[in-house]
């Protein structure tokens, strides 16, 4: 472990220190191919960060090609090789539909530097001071308006500023989830979510995902014999599959966490937007129970740099994820808090939320059109609700890591599946994520998918060697 040891500094970032550590220990083989890094608990113990650290490093490491998960059994070492290679394959046309990142020519950025402004000559040196409190009273009022316009019954006293959705999680895990207790999850879900809840010993049981939402049936059946201490949900436009909950699922996982005695910690990062769905509506705006512990993170509607979010929490739950918050790094920056209230409250927040809503379904529709039209009789595609995901399911048999490394170099990038289950037998799903790429590039894209597939298809059975089936990102 010695040679993880780093001293860090305080005026730069944290994650961005260690990233940049560990890959100079990849570059400059210290650290072997295929090698396994330290367990994400193990590693933030270690250093003296929190688990959320180390997860978006290790995100970032994969991402940037260096490692490679394999699910159950942790990150490895890329070879170094193979990311070249992948590095030389990155032409300047390549299509990414990997990037869950919204287009940088969406970002306000005008505005926004007039509200970083507004917040400078308004509240001056203060904004630099430690906030150890819930956050800025300005912001969390403006919050608790806005989410009352969706129909979430809350005041500034339920909310906690967090620096993103994954920081939301990690805090929330660090308040209440102790070795061995029950995590229940969406099979497929989001993988960061997974790490938080491996990284605190957590048991995780997996729900299979129905066209209208989780399988009740199964969901019943588990409880029966198994009391979760949480389960962790997307109930609009689901990452990875798009799907959203029926309006009946909703009350009913509702009533099912009442019945049963656990919590529900809803992650909200896109239910803004109706696309196709006949009710976006949160799952918190229907709980009368106080059982649901709901996350809203602005990456996908704002600016993902701003590393910004809410949580809205039960009374009763609020001092202990409070100094789980405080523990983690005291308090969310003071001039990003500022400057998202002026913007929020000066800037027409709602009439900015539709511009983007019109991007976003704009994308939406002609990917879904698109992808019922030209690949809708070839692979299986998940009924999508809305949202900037789709999960398309290859011919049973069929591998989509090594899917990945074939279209890439056709130049589209994908997310195999893999990457979205606790622990996956067939490994024949694959995720489009158009957040990122432009209209013209979401129609070229699909169409060299179109374009290559049979070839896949036929050189896979035929047993041909379609390049290495590691899993990259």
């Amino acid at each position: 472990m010695e040679r993880y040891k780093l001293k860090l500094e305080n005026n730069n970032s944290k994650y961005i220190q260690i990233y940049n550590h560990i890959k100079k220990l990849i570059v400059n083989g210290d650290i072997k191919e295929h090698e396994k890094l330290p367990p994400i608990r193990k590693l933030s113990d270690f250093i003296n960060v929190n688990n959320a650290t180390i997860v978006k490093v290790y995100e970032l490491l994969e991402k940037e090609g260096y490692v490679y998960k394999a699910i159950g059994s942790g990150t490895f070492v890329s070879s170094f090789n193979l990311k070249k290679e992948r590095t030389n394959t990155k032409v300047k046309d390549i299509i990414y539909f990997d990037s869950g990142n919204p287009s940088k020519d969406m970002f306000p950025l005008k505005d926004f530097k007039s509200a970083i402004n507004m917040a400078l000559e308004k509240d001056g040196a203060s904004i630099f001071e430690y906030d150890e409190g819930k956050g800025s009273n300005q912001l969390r009022e403006e919050l608790s308006t806005y989410l009352k316009g969706k129909k979430i019954n809350t005041n500034k006293d339920n909310i906690q500023i967090i620096s993103g959705a994954q920081q939301g999680i990690d805090i929330v895990c660090k308040g209440l989830i102790n070795y061995s207790d029950v995590v229940f999850v969406e099979e497929p879900t989001y993988n960061g979510a997974l790490e938080v809840f491996k990284s605190r010993g957590a048991k995780i049981i997996t729900i299979p995902m129905l066209d209208d939402g989780l399988d009740i049936g199964i969901l019943k059946l588990k409880l029966e014999k198994i009391k979760p201490k949480l389960i962790y949900v997307m109930p609009n436009f689901q990452n990875p599959t798009g799907i959203s909950y029926s309006t009946y699922k909703k009350k009913k996982l509702i009533e099912l966490s009442e019945e049963y005695d656990f919590y529900i910690l809803e992650d909200d990062f896109i239910s803004d937007f109706s696309f196709d769905s006949e009710d976006n509506r949160p799952l918190k705006s229907y709980d009368m129970k106080n059982r649901v512990i709901y996350i809203k993170s602005f990456s996908k509607i704002l600016m993902p740099g701003l590393r910004i979010g809410i949580v809205d929490i039960p009374k009763e739950l609020q001092k202990k994820i409070l100094w789980a918050k405080y523990s983690s790094d005291i308090s969310t920056p003071g001039l990003i808090q500022k400057s998202m209230y002026y913007y929020m409250k000066y800037f027409d927040w709602l009439e900015y939320l539709k511009s983007i809503d019109k991007v976003y379904t704009k994308k939406y529709k002609l990917t879904k059109t698109l992808l019922e039209e030209k690949l809708g009789d070839k692979l299986k595609i998940s009924k999508s609700q809305g949202g900037l995901n789709f999960f398309l399911e290859l011919p049973r048999g069929y591998s989509s890591q090594a899917f990945y490394n074939f279209i890439l170099e056709k130049g589209v990038c994908i997310t195999p599946g893999a990457y979205f289950f606790d622990n996956i037998m067939d490994d024949r799903f694959f995720r489009i994520n158009i957040a990122n790429e432009t209209i013209e590039n979401i129609e070229k894209g699909i169409t060299i998918i179109e374009n290559n597939l049979d070839k896949f298809i036929t050189s896979y059975k035929n047993g041909e060697d379609i390049r290495s089936n590691k899993i990259f990102y």
